[in-house]
């Protein structure tokens, strides 16, 4: 089994490609200094990516190969749900043993989704919570607008959002500053986060 490791720390980098080559019947496929060659171009192939962050991206990419596994620590229950939304196949914090490492690679590569007891948890604290009861926007999104934010949940970038659209990347962009705006956020995850918890997208 190939796997192909990203980490923008040498250190990190150095001791997930010693896990591999170490663990019977993995076979280092390829290691990588930047996660960005994972997530948004095709490195060499292989039949698991091992992805180390330590920070999460803005925005994924709408779709990322179920056999994905990333370390990533205390992500928000928002970007999980957008991780594997995408396709992402396994989530574990940074620290995860190496056996839980293991374990979530031959997972994924069984098409099987695993998650750390922490993560799993606080995403199923989202969903069985309560709607919180926020006040009503100052100013409503439109339902071109809700559209949009649907999309950037999915993580689809701008290009892309405007191709489903038939409008311009710029009026893309227009649409994604006038809902941070009206949200009074700053960031998209910080949009998909505030639309998941006023019910205006779902998980």
């Amino acid at each position: 089994m190939r796997v192909s490791v990203a980490s923008a720390s040498a250190v990190r980098r150095a001791g997930l490609e010693s896990l591999i080559k170490s663990s019977s019947p993995l076979k280092l496929g390829g290691s990588f200094s930047s996660p960005e060659r994972i997530f948004h171009s095709s490195p060499v192939q292989a039949d698991v990516y091992l992805v180390d962050l330590d920070r999460k991206p803005l925005v994924l990419p709408a779709r990322v190969s179920s056999t994905t596994v990333i370390l990533i620590d205390d992500p928000d229950p928002g970007w999980t749900a957008q991780a594997l939304r995408a396709g992402v196949g396994a989530i574990l914090e940074r620290d995860a043993s190496p056996a839980q490492i293991v374990g979530a690679i031959k997972a994924a590569q069984s098409d099987l989704v695993m998650l750390s007891s922490s993560i799993s948890q606080k995403l199923a604290e989202r969903i069985r919570a309560p709607a919180r009861q926020d006040g009503p926007l100052a100013e409503p999104l439109t339902a071109r607008e809700l559209e949009v934010l649907a999309m950037l949940a999915e993580g689809v970038g701008n290009r892309e959002i405007a191709d489903r659209l038939a409008v311009s990347e710029h009026t893309a962009k227009f649409h994604i500053s006038s809902i941070l705006d009206k949200l009074g956020v700053s960031t998209r995850t910080e949009a998909v986060t505030t639309g998941l918890r006023t019910g205006l997208i779902l998980l």
